[in-house]
């Protein structure tokens, strides 16, 4: 009986790893501002003619998801703001996931395949998708956006 009894005393080992680090709604000032990075970053690969924008295209699309030592697996604009994009479930963000919750913002990029046209309209339909994707941060109680529904997953801030 008294074993039982201290086996129901002890607390369950908490979850560790960044998704259970913190849990609070990221700023949305701070998610702008690593869209905006990031939005430029591949706006301006995508300038080179033809290949340019399918660079920028996967970037945008694997970003949060690349395990390169200079990005700890999110954006370069995330890792500059200390964000970081986490499965809800604890699991790990890989590259499959972050094409889910990022291929919304590769779609104007493709569009820069398109010499002078595809440069005019994928800037119009990025800021279009923006909006659209800042309403649902903004009316989401946990701050998720569509792609983040979608991928099962949040972006909270780190210390790192």
């Amino acid at each position: 009986m008294e074993e039982t009894k201290n086996q129901e005393a002890r607390p369950e080992p908490k979850p560790e790893g960044p998704a259970h680090r913190a849990t609070a709604k990221a700023d949305l000032g701070k998610r702008f501002v690593a869209i905006l990075i990031d939005g430029i970053l591949s706006g301006l690969i995508g300038l080179v003619p033809v290949i340019g924008g399918l660079i920028g295209a996967a970037y945008m699309l694997t970003r949060d998801g690349l395990n390169f030592d200079f990005m700890d697996k999110r954006s370069l604009g995330k890792k500059l703001m200390k964000l970081r994009p986490v499965r809800v479930d604890g699991g790990e963000v890989d590259v499959s996931v972050s094409v889910k919750r990022n291929f919304i913002f590769a779609i104007p990029l493709v569009l820069m395949i398109i010499p002078v046209l595809g440069w005019i309209l994928a800037p119009i339909l990025s800021l279009v998708v923006m909006i659209l994707e800042v309403v649902l941060v903004l009316s989401d109680e946990e701050g998720r956006r569509w792609g983040d529904k979608f991928a099962g997953t949040k972006v909270i801030e780190v210390d790192e």
